[in-house]
């Protein structure tokens, strides 16, 4: 699911209180609501909108230093980190291992994240692909 350049008229941004950082949205869905992450999929299913807040605090920002894994339409599967994620899009690099002068390809992903995107499912402590 897609949305392109346009965010739906009906998600409500929620920020975190004290620093204003955005942590996603709530989305109404008849008498409830969905909390919705950074990359625009549900953390919740339809609760209340006081535990809808609760779990993207508690969900806070940390996930998106995570290791991820793309698994791109050629059929290869890319280590990747998360350089950016706006309402617009979501941009990942190949993970550089550290060396943040090493030359990486970089993928710009539609905005909510495909689910070709995911959680690194490999050992991280091994160098390559899994």
């Amino acid at each position: 699911m897609s949305y392109g350049d346009a965010m739906p008229a009906d998600w409500i941004e929620h920020v975190r209180p004290g620093d204003r950082e955005r942590l996603g949205w709530i989305r109404p869905v008849g008498d409830g609501f969905v909390a919705l992450d950074l990359m625009g999929r549900e953390v919740t299913g339809v609760v209340d909108w006081l535990a809808a807040e609760e779990a993207l605090e508690e969900r806070g920002l940390g996930w998106l230093a995570d290791l991820w894994q793309l698994d791109r339409p050629d059929g290869l599967r890319e280590r990747v980190r998360i350089v950016e994620v706006t309402p617009d899009r979501v941009v990942v690099k190949v993970d550089d291992f550290g060396d943040v002068g090493a030359d990486t390809a970089t993928y710009v992903l539609p905005f909510p994240a495909p689910d070709e995107l995911r959680r690194y499912d490999g050992d991280a402590g091994v160098l390559g692909g899994s």
